[in-house]
C-alpha cells in the first residue's frame, strides 16, 4: 500500500477580513481637544481605506500589489508592517516585516553615513556590527561622496538607494516594498533584483506595491489587484495585470 505525503510550504503572511480606517481633518488648525480627545473637528472625515481583504502568502513567494491611486495598497502594506492598526480583522506574520518605502522616516538633517548607522541600529545591529558592515552597505548605495551630504539634499531615487541598502542589510524574512524600485537607474535596479532573489532563495517573502507593471511581472510570480479598498483579483501576474489594464483604460 502506497502512502503519499503532501508537502506544504509554511505560510509567511496571513490576512483575514482586514479593515483599516483612518481619520483626516480638512482644517489642520482644529483644536487639539476636538481632534484627539473628542475625536471631532472641522472637516473631520473617516476614510475606509481597506475593506475586508483576505489572502495568504507562503515563504519564498514574491507577490506584487497593483491598483489605482488611492485604492488602499500602501495602507494595506503599512498595516501588515504594524504601522497602522487594523480597525477589524487579523494579520498574522511568521517574522517581523520590514517596510521599505521612498517616504520612509529618515533624518533629513543627518548625512547619508549617519542615516545608515541609525537605520542599521534600528534594525537590531549592535554598534560593532554596524561598523563592520558600514563600508559594504555604503558601497551598495553607489552614492559615493553624496553620503557626506545631508539627506535633505537627496533626490527620491538617492533616498530609495540608501533605504533599500539599509532595509536589506539584515536579510529580513518578510520585506515590504512600496514603490522604491520604481526609481533609480538600471544598474541599481539590477543590484536590487539580485538582492531580492537572494532573499527569496532563503525562503524570504516579498510584497511589492508598484505602478510599474513590468516590474511586477519581472519580480513576482503572483499579483493582487486592490481597488476601492477591496481585493478584486488574485492570481498570475500577466492575467491580473491584463484585467487591471482593461479596467484602468475604460473611458471616464
Amino acid at each position: 500500500m502506497e502512502v503519499w505525503t503532501v508537502m506544504t510550504t509554511p505560510t509567511s503572511i496571513s490576512v483575514r477580513d482586514l479593515h483599516v480606517d483612518y481619520e483626516i481633518f480638512e482644517d489642520r488648525r482644529a483644536a487639539l481637544r476636538e481632534r484627539i480627545v473628542e475625536r471631532q473637528g472641522t472637516g473631520r472625515r473617516v476614510v475606509r481605506a481597506v475593506k475586508g481583504v483576505s489572502f495568504d502568502v507562503t515563504e519564498g513567494e514574491a507577490v506584487g500589489i497593483i491598483g489605482s491611486n488611492g485604492s488602499g495598497k500602501s495602507t494595506l502594506l503599512a498595516s501588515i508592517a504594524g504601522l497602522l492598526p487594523p480597525t477589524s480583522g487579523e494579520i498574522l506574520v511568521s517574522a517581523e516585516p520590514k517596510l521599505l518605502g521612498v517616504g520612509a522616516m529618515l533624518l533629513p538633517a543627518a548625512s547619508g553615513w549617519k542615516n545608515i548607522k541609525i537605520g542599521c541600529m534600528a534594525l537590531g545591529m549592535t554598534g560593532d556590527e554596524v561598523e563592520q558592515r558600514l563600508d559594504e552597505i555604503a558601497a551598495f548605495t553607489d552614492l559615493g561622496e553624496a553620503l557626506d551630504r545631508p539627506l535633505r539634499t537627496y533626490s527620491s531615487g538617492m533616498r530609495a538607494r540608501l533605504h533599500f541598502a539599509v532595509a536589506t542589510s539584515v536579510e529580513p524574512r518578510i520585506l515590504l516594498i512600496d514603490e522604491a524600485l520604481a526609481v533609480g537607474d538600471q544598474a541599481f535596479r539590477a543590484k536590487s533584483t539580485d538582492r531580492i532573489e537572494s532573499l527569496l532563495a532563503g525562503a524570504g517573502t516579498l510584497l511589492l506595491v508598484s505602478h510599474s507593471l513590468p516590474e511586477i511581472i519581472a519580480k513576482c510570480e503572483r499579483a493582487l489587484w486592490i481597488e476601492g479598498g477591496r481585493l478584486r483579483l488574485d492570481g498570475e501576474p500577466e492575467a491580473v495585470i491584463a484585467k487591471y489594464e482593461r479596467f484602468a483604460n475604460q473611458p471616464a
